[in-house]
């Protein structure tokens, strides 16, 4: 029976071994939080690793004794029983340096100066955030995970996890995901930062210090990115042409549901989530391309796999659609590596692999439970 992990806490690690990205900026000491779920077992085989996608954090399932209604991103999906089952599997979730939900990032005090980070904290990279968690695992105790999961942003950073250390991860999980952005995301990408960088109250980076927030700028980013988390069908049938009132006003204000709908969600985004980072988390997708070092040939840059891959994607999903995950699964085979591939028939865009869908969740969990075996448990 599926249940909840309950009352969870999130915990602080601190690193003071400098770390280097990849455009050669350094970061000499920094903080991680994370949150962890199941018990590990005697030969610590038994890890998972949950990536979170652009706006996630570390909270990935059960809830906190003090905010009851503060329900993990994921917790349809990891827990006792369901498809990543806490029962079976020692889960762990992080926020990504560069975040704003509690490790350092810009919004951060720079021990240097006693300001926040803001403009001068590094552009990051894939590549980054995974040498970082790899820090976290060394500190867990963990020197092989049993699987690395994720989805979009995340499903990216599974896939570096085989690529940059391919001893240290038997499978992957990655979901609605690619080995690298089409044109039309990039550009999608741009637009939202733009909306950002031209806010009058963003002040180059530097906000924080003129007790300001670029809301607007923020918030047009949100409302452009769901629109293209979503499918058309999704949309129409959420909200079709439905007015909020019974005729036009002809105006500029709020007229349509979807209207609303997407303001809200942008009022609600720029109320928690940080400017700044979402500059990086974008630039992080743009960047990521594990052929660029290999002429462009995927074939050459999956050639260090030696992990077991499951490959999801969603018939609906325009974003990251099923054509960029067959994008994964075509090198791997080429390599030889052992390779699934699913694509499921599912109404929601890019969102499905957020939600509970029946199908997608038979797939992961068949396939977990094959990882479960092979870590005995």
């Amino acid at each position: 029976m599926d249940h909840s992990v309950g009352i969870v806490t999130a915990q602080r690690a601190q690193f003071d071994t400098p770390l280097t990205f990849r455009s050669g900026a350094v970061l000499p000491r920094y903080e991680l939080v994370y949150e962890t779920y199941g018990t590990l077992n005697a030969d610590h085989s038994n890890a998972i690793l949950i990536c979170h996608a652009l706006s996630g954090h570390h909270h990935v399932a059960g809830i906190y004794a003090d905010e009851p209604k503060n329900v993990g991103w994921w917790d349809n999906m990891v827990g006792p029983g369901k498809p990543i089952d806490t029962n079976k599997f020692f889960v762990i979730g992080l926020n990504n340096l560069g975040g704003c939900h509690g490790s350092t990032g810009p919004s951060s005090i720079d021990p240097l100066t006693g300001q926040p980070y803001g403009a001068s904290f590094p552009v990051i990279t894939v590549e980054d955030w995974v040498n970082s968690q790899a820090r976290l695992a060394d500190l867990l105790g963990i020197a092989q995970f049993a699987a690395v999961i994720g989805g979009s942003l995340g499903g990216m950073q599974a896939l570096q996890w085989s690529l940059a250390y391919p001893d240290r991860v038997r499978h992957v999980l990655a979901i609605a995901s690619a080995p690298r952005l089409t044109a039309q995301n990039i550009a999608f990408n741009d637009v939202a930062r733009n909306a950002i960088l031209t806010d009058p109250d963003f002040h180059g980076g530097n906000y924080y210090q003129h007790g300001v927030v670029p809301t607007r700028g923020l918030r047009l980013a949100r409302m452009l990115g769901h629109i293209t988390y979503l499918s058309d069908d999704a949309m129409a049938d959420k909200f079709g042409r439905e007015l909020r009132a019974e005729k036009f006003n002809y105006n500029y204000e709020i007229e349509f549901e979807i209207e609303s709908y997407l303001r809200y969600q942008g009022d609600k985004f720029a109320s928690y989530f940080d400017a700044n980072t979402y500059l990086l988390m974008t630039k992080a997708l743009d960047y990521f391309d594990p052929a660029h070092d290999f002429g462009g040939d995927l074939n050459r840059a999956f050639a260090r796999a030696k992990a077991g891959f499951l490959v999801i994607s969603f018939t609906t999903d325009w974003r990251f659609s099923p054509q960029r995950s067959r994008e994964i699964v075509q090198p791997l085979l080429h390599n030889r590596r052992k390779v699934s591939y699913a694509e499921i028939t599912s109404a929601h865009g890019h969102d499905s692999f957020l939600m509970p869908h029946p199908h997608y969740f038979d797939v992961a969990r068949a396939y977990l439970n094959n990882v479960a075996r092979e870590c005995g448990s």
